[in-house]
């Protein structure tokens, strides 16, 4: 079996896997604009919805080591907002390992519709971290701060804020500056949906009572904020991951703690803003993911075989089941 085996008939999107920072597999399908039939490339940039909460997160540390944070800041001492209910000692390290309980505007716990949001409050109005403030700060907290994990969103929306609290740049010209470009990715970051610069896929929608594609512009923020919504390539993930890797974003001390287990939902181990897979021989395999509508991002770097794998559809094809049988299948052949 080929990895092109693996492969779904109907995806769209890129796939790409890199062994000892070779490359071995490398090929995009379907369209970036499917009714003007403009196919994907390697260099076409897709939303990834929350996968961006990687990037904050490293951002977070990088503010660590700097001095200018801690990990046990509570958000009180570092937010000028009027918290009401919030627990105003929630630490960065439980936002980070989703541990707050802060309320969380998009609670996919009981949500399963991200497009629900923008019912009553218009989406084209998200254009930064601050503006989705209004869609929690009126809540209760979810449990005690520290008391369990609960995937939060609102979490990363927060470090977004504190982000440019510390450092005076809105949190994604920090990540472009500290992260993105040090990385050379520079087909990555956060647009607004209605000022697309070149090469960005459109992400569909179907309608099954039309039958037929419709673009995702009015079922996700304007914007991409501290939660996720940035746009990058295969090729810039492939980038990232190596420079993350060699300690040239964050030291390899800090390296290691993102890459420990800091938190368990019963089944997936979390680290600091990204997932750990952890194999019965003690090793980890980190990866971040995104889901949004008409959205589907997944990266993993295998630490033990020196394996890249990424996948990323405008169509939210099952990313995630091409990586279980890429899984599989590296197992099968000792990739």
């Amino acid at each position: 079996m080929k990895i092109d085996e693996l492969i779904k008939k109907d995806f769209s999107g890129c796939i790409s896997v890199v062994k000892n920072a070779e490359v071995v597999f490398e090929k995009s399908y379907g369209f970036a604009d499917y009714y003007n039939e403009i196919p994907n490339q390697l260099n076409t940039k897709f939303p990834t919805a929350s996968a961006g909460k990687f990037f904050v997160a490293i951002g977070i540390l990088q503010l660590v080591e700097r001095g200018q944070l801690t990990l046990e800041h509570t958000i009180g001492e570092l937010l000028e907002l009027d918290l009401r209910q919030i627990d105003k000692e929630i630490t960065i390290r439980q936002l980070l390992n989703h541990t707050s309980g802060i309320p969380d505007y998009f609670d996919e716990s009981t949500m399963s519709e991200y497009a629900d949001l923008w019912k009553d409050f218009p989406n084209y109005r998200i254009r930064q971290s601050s503006d989705l403030v209004p869609l929690f700060i009126d809540k209760a907290m979810m449990f005690k701060a520290g008391e369990k994990f609960q995937y939060n969103n609102t979490g990363f929306v927060v470090l977004g804020l504190i982000i440019e609290r510390v450092t005076g740049q809105l949190f994604d010209e920090y990540l472009k500056a500290n992260v993105f470009l040090p990385s050379g990715m520079i087909d990555t970051g956060y647009y607004e949906l209605d000022r697309l610069p070149k090469n960005c896929a459109n992400a569909y929608i179907f309608d099954e009572n039309k039958n037929e594609f419709y673009t995702n512009i009015f079922s996700v923020d304007a914007k991409g904020t501290g939660a996720g919504g940035a746009f990058t390539t295969v090729l810039d993930i492939n980038k990232f991951w190596l420079h993350l890797i060699d300690g040239s974003l964050i030291s390899h001390k800090s390296l290691n703690k993102m890459f420990s287990i800091q938190s368990y939902n019963g089944y997936q181990n979390y680290g600091y803003g990204v997932w750990l897979d952890k194999t019965e021989d003690g090793y980890i395999t980190p990866y971040f993911q995104g889901s949004d509508p008409g959205v589907s991002f997944i990266s993993s770097y295998n630490l033990k075989n020196d394996i890249i794998f990424t996948a990323v559809s405008n169509f939210a094809c099952d990313v995630w089941d091409l990586r279980r049988a890429f899984v599989e299948f590296e197992k099968e052949i000792n990739f």
